[in-house]
């Protein structure tokens, strides 16, 4: 149900099931101390973009363990388009994934991941980890669009996000959870989820939020949980203005409903608008997502929406 551009935020998140043995070192990367001698790998990923001439270009890249970036694409010109890679497929306990991106002035990058990110079950005093963060500079862009995030049955995650915007950067990007496999009718039926997502804008922390489940059975079925559904994902742009929350607004009453009957809250709070819904299963919440991305996109950043072709394949 569609409740309104100042809806009650919905704090919640979503996995998949059954666990796989840990994979083997991908090939052509030799282990090191950060993978394979400790408990879990480590893996590192900084990107840094700049622009050059009229075009944004991956200037500066540094990396170690399992974490990569494909070469850059240009569908659209003068945007870079990467896509995020992580060899193993899955995050399994012990393991740290941490990912930096830097975009400098005038620069404006397209991130998204080639596939899902699957949490396997681990141990409660060894989680899998993974880290984001995002520093836009001045009259810089980051379209952060990833796809979801896949917790097994038993999976122990700790995730943190953070979002620092300078004044005239503009940020746009989702977070995706599915807990459980809901097309093979397999819970979250046991682990946790503590994440967190900080958001400043031009030094100031604009928004905070914290989500901390140790209980599986709550946080599915909880009112201020999940509601029964295996799907949760959030939206964030800023900053944004009333003129785009208004615009969303518009976006969601036609799409909810008959199209989308789940429940969907919009909220624009210090400059931060979020869009924040529950669902079943991944495809139409990336629909919905992506409705409102391109909408914001247009309106916004005067660019006509650009889907990374990746995600037909």
């Amino acid at each position: 149900m569609w409740k309104g551009p100042e809806a009650t935020a919905l704090e919640i998140a979503h996995a998949t099931s059954s666990h796989p043995a840990p994979p083997a070192a991908p090939v052509g990367v030799d282990p090191t101390p950060e993978m394979g001698t400790a408990p879990g790998w480590r893996a590192r990923l900084t990107l840094d973009y700049g622009l050059r001439g009229s075009r944004t270009r991956l200037v500066g890249k540094s990396q170690s363990g399992p974490l990569t970036v494909q070469r850059a694409f240009y569908p659209e010109g003068a945007t870079c388009h990467n896509y995020i890679l992580h060899p193993p497929g899955g995050v399994v306990g012990g393991d740290s994934l941490e990912i930096a991106v830097h975009t400098g002035t005038g620069a404006h990058c397209l991130l998204t991941t080639p596939g899902a990110t699957k949490f396997y079950r681990s141990s409660a005093l060894l989680p899998g980890r993974q880290v984001q963060r995002f520093h836009v500079d001045e009259g810089a862009v980051t379209e952060w669009l990833p796809q979801q995030n896949i917790y097994f049955s038993g999976a122990h995650a700790e995730l943190e996000t953070h979002i620092d915007i300078a004044r005239g950067g503009r940020f746009l990007g989702w977070e995706l959870h599915c807990f459980g496999r809901p097309s093979n009718d397999e819970t979250f039926s046991c682990g946790s989820l503590h994440s967190c997502t900080r958001v400043s804008v031009g030094g100031e922390l604009r928004l905070l939020e914290q989500l901390h489940h140790s209980q599986a059975a709550d946080m599915l079925f909880s009112a201020t949980g999940l509601r029964g559904m295996a799907m949760q994902g959030s939206f964030i742009a800023a900053p944004c203005s009333e003129a785009q929350r208004d615009l969303l607004a518009q976006i969601l009453h036609a799409d909810t409903g008959e199209n989308y009957p789940h429940p969907v809250g919009l909220t624009l709070v210090d400059d931060v608008l979020i869009v924040r819904a529950l669902g079943g299963q991944a495809e139409p919440m990336v629909r919905l997502f992506t409705r409102c991305w391109s909408g914001l996109r247009q309106q916004w950043l005067n660019k006509a929406p650009c889907v990374p072709r990746i995600w037909a394949t």
